[in-house]
């Protein structure tokens, strides 16, 4: 669609040179700026709410492991593999 519309000669100049350095039209350069300008407007898509599972077992840690101590608790999981 064609459409008129009037620009700063200084900011028209600049986008010529823009897209000319990234070797695409005026046309697709103005075009990539709006879709960013509209696409930060949009207020952000809300997720739906993640539910995390929670364990409800018994149990703890096991005898003589120290969650401080990240050596030691490799030391653990490597002699149950």
């Amino acid at each position: 669609m064609r459409i008129t519309v009037r620009l700063d000669d200084a900011l028209l100049e600049q986008a010529k040179r823009e897209a000319s350095r990234r070797l695409e039209t005026l046309t697709a350069l103005i075009e990539k700026g709006l879709r960013l300008v509209l696409a930060q407007s949009r207020p952000p898509q809300r997720r739906p709410l993640v539910v995390l599972p929670v364990c409800r077992a018994g149990g703890g840690l096991l005898p003589g492991a120290d969650l401080n101590d990240s050596a030691a608790l490799l030391d653990i999981m490597e002699r149950r593999e």
